[in-house]
């Protein structure tokens, strides 16, 4: 039995924007840290150590998948009375928020997030522990969705 068994549903993915930021980040950091290694390793040990600088490479190759899995994980789906969330690979994870359990609908965008166009929608709900984010939005979607789930939390929490 799957995780979305019995859930009609029409599935959002995430747009790919959310993939480039993270890869970008991936790659500065194993350049970084490949310069970084080769920098303390060849004056110490010699050129032929400083060929141990290349191991993150192989790492960032791996991240560079494991990145794309993860990002195709991410899903969400708009119903009549509730949102779905689902993301994960390995643990998949599925977070359903009735409309009417929701208080705050937020729209961020660090730094990063807008330098490559993105923004996150954040669900504050009754329950702390239950808030959820929708990472990876363009802009215009966001303000959409928050638009849409404010107006639909606030029409359920009513009554109507």
């Amino acid at each position: 039995m799957g995780l979305h068994d019995g859930l009609e549903a029409d599935w959002t993915p995430l747009p790919p924007g959310l993939l480039r930021l993270r890869r970008s980040v991936l790659a500065v950091t194993v350049v970084v840290l490949a310069v970084g290694l080769a920098a303390l390793l060849l004056p110490a040990a010699g050129p032929v150590w400083a060929v141990c600088a290349l191991a993150p490479v192989p790492l960032g190759g791996w991240g560079w998948w494991l990145l794309g899995r993860n990002w195709r994980s991410w899903r969400y789906a708009e119903r009549s009375d509730d949102l779905l969330l689902s993301r994960g690979v390995l643990w998949r994870e599925l977070t359903v928020v009735p409309y009417g359990r929701m208080q705050l609908v937020e729209v961020t965008s660090g730094p990063l997030e807008r330098r490559f166009g993105l923004a996150s929608v954040q669900l504050h709900t009754a329950a702390a522990a239950s808030d959820a984010r929708i990472p990876g939005l363009l802009p215009a979607e966001a303000a959409r969705l928050r638009d849409r789930l404010t107006e639909l939390g606030q029409a359920r929490s009513a009554g109507l």
